[in-house]
């Protein structure tokens, strides 16, 4: 046992010990009050620090549960201290109707709050934002309950019998549901996170019981400060004290399906509270034997409540809805995204290559420069890609392509498009750029190639080259619509079959010939109709033109 577990379990004997000895020993007085007093203030105090030291070192909605226990316990400190203000200070008696019960409701819905929370399962980044919003409509809704049904009698229209009755019912209520919550956590949970639930329960139960004996002691005018009442009742506070040792150490366990289940459990009961506010409005409007001020209190109540718990409403719509984007665009980036090596895939290709087009078509439609104006397909295939399948494994076929496609991005710019267009074949669109300064980006390509072997595992290499080949769009510059984009890919895989033919590892650029007449038809006629011829070999690349 760690030397800090045995001293918080010796505070909690101690002062259960001294309430019991006093209790015993010490006649009714002012010494006795002042005993008592003390020893509830100061092991309320301890159970405050215990919870709060079991949330800094954990995390997520556990280190929230932790805090809201602690918060609980701090609201019971302060009304401890306010009823040591009475005794020991005024030294008169507390008022039957006392403005401190409200702390004395509020820990259990703080209780309540962090197990709703699911502590001991890994809360997923959606659940942590929704599943705060339904937190915070539950906890206006329990504290709608407590304005609507009990301060009415204190404030309004003081009525002590209804007010007591209000108040030990609405408790009763809040810790069955308690229990019931805990049952299920138990029945849900494994190991000591059921152990731990278990402990927490039989806790409950204890002071639940010394509650009630102590709350029936005061109705019969039986009880006082220091009587043998106070004693089950410290003894409970040590009880969770235990709870407090044995939650230390505690993890989060990763069940998605569980916390998903539970989502949809908690949405719906923030439904059914939202729901419940018309209803409960419509009955303090109709409710016989209420004077009309506790009906006006009511329904000012309810309205608030409704007005408040609509804002959280809208508040996690406009969460859900920008949930719904975020899924929305991871959903298109997945579909657009080649898997293997993050680069665009022709789906996205498709959904693009239009707006390029257009604005291609744009330039030259408005005269601009003629460096920025043309669009420019490069097919690129890797030579002889089989052989490093075969010889090295698909493991390294799939390197090879990972780092073909770093190397590609590497020598285009930016603006540019590298596509995963198949297999080992890629597709870089080449945004408002010039034909004439075609061959330099091939060239970068071919060179990013050349530079260095591909690493084909963590201590092998193998050589890989490329072959390109590329064509402008338009096709015709003095007539931009006699052939569409389609046609002129059509051209460029023409010039990457040319550039395999004459023996790879180079690129061959297509264009139209100045002296012969331009091709009429289709991009299928075009293809079939073009007649070629080599006019020149420059920097390692082919260009050849249609006569």
């Amino acid at each position: 046992m760690h030397g800090s577990t045995k001293a918080w379990i010796g505070i909690a004997v101690t002062l259960t010990l001294t309430q019991t000895f006093a209790s015993a020993m010490l006649k009714r007085g002012l010494v006795l009050t002042a005993i008592s007093d003390f020893a509830y203030a100061l092991i309320l105090l301890a159970l405050v620090v215990a919870f709060a030291l079991n949330a800094i070192p954990a995390r997520g909605r556990l280190r929230a549960f932790w805090i809201m226990q602690s918060v609980g316990w701090f609201m019971l400190l302060l009304d401890q201290l306010w009823w040591m203000l009475y005794d020991l200070v005024l030294q008169k008696p507390l008022p039957k109707l006392f403005a401190g019960d409200v702390l004395l409701f509020l820990p259990s819905v703080m209780m309540l709050a962090g197990f709703l929370l699911l502590p001991h399962l890994e809360q997923s980044k959606r659940s942590a934002r929704l599943g705060t919003l339904d937190f915070l409509l539950l906890m206006v809704w329990w504290v709608f309950f407590y304005l609507y049904l009990v301060t009415c009698w204190q404030y309004i229209s003081p009525n002590e019998a209804l007010y007591n009755a209000n108040y030990d019912r609405l408790y009763m209520v809040e810790i069955l549901v308690v229990v019931v919550v805990l049952c299920t956590l138990l029945k849900r949970s494994t190991g000591t996170w059921r152990r731990f639930y278990a402990f927490y329960l039989g806790a409950v139960l204890f002071s639940y019981f010394s509650f009630t004996l102590e709350n029936r002691a005061l109705e019969l005018n039986a009880y006082f400060n220091g009587s043998w009442y106070d004693i089950p009742y410290v003894a409970s506070y040590a009880a969770f004290m235990v709870v407090a040792i044995h939650g230390r150490g505690l993890r989060l366990c990763i069940r998605t399906g569980e916390r998903e289940k539970y989502g949809s459990w908690l949405e719906g009961l923030t439904i059914l509270a939202v729901l419940s506010l018309p209803v409960i409005i419509l009955s303090a409007v109709f409710e016989r034997g209420v004077s009309l001020q506790i009906m006006h209190f009511r329904v000012l109540v309810t309205a608030a409540a409704m007005i408040a718990m609509a804002a959280l409403v809208f508040m996690k719509q406009i969460l859900l809805h920008e949930e719904l984007k975020r899924a929305n665009h991871v959903l298109e980036e997945s579909s657009t995204t080649d898997p293997l090596t993050g680069i665009r895939n022709r789906r996205f290709f498709s959904a693009t290559i239009e707006r390029d087009v257009a604005q291609c078509l744009r330039a030259y439609a408005e005269d601009n420069d003629l460096a920025e104006r043309d669009l420019i397909f490069y097919v690129i295939d890797l030579d002889n890609f089989k052989k490093i399948n075969d010889v090295h494994g698909h493991d390294a076929g799939d390197r090879v392509l990972i780092e073909a496609s770093r190397r590609i991005s590497s020598a285009i710019r930016n603006s540019d498009l590298l596509v995963r267009w198949g297999g080992e074949e890629f597709l870089v669109v080449s945004r408002s750029t010039d034909r004439r300064q075609a061959a330099i980006l091939a060239k970068r390509v071919l060179d990013a190639f050349r530079r260095k072997p591909f690493p084909v595992s963590p201590t092998d290499a193998a050589l890989q080259t490329c072959s390109i080949g590329w064509a402008a769009f338009p096709w015709i510059e003095e007539d931009t619509q006699a052939v569409g984009y389609e046609g002129v890919l059509k051209y460029a895989d023409r010039g990457l079959y040319r550039a395999k033919k004459a023996g790879k590892n180079r690129a061959v650029g297509m264009v139209p010939s100045p002296e012969g007449a331009n091709p009429v038809g289709g991009p299928e006629a075009l293809s079939d109709s073009l007649q070629l011829t080599d006019s020149g070999i420059a920097t390692g690349r082919v260009i050849e033109a249609v006569n």
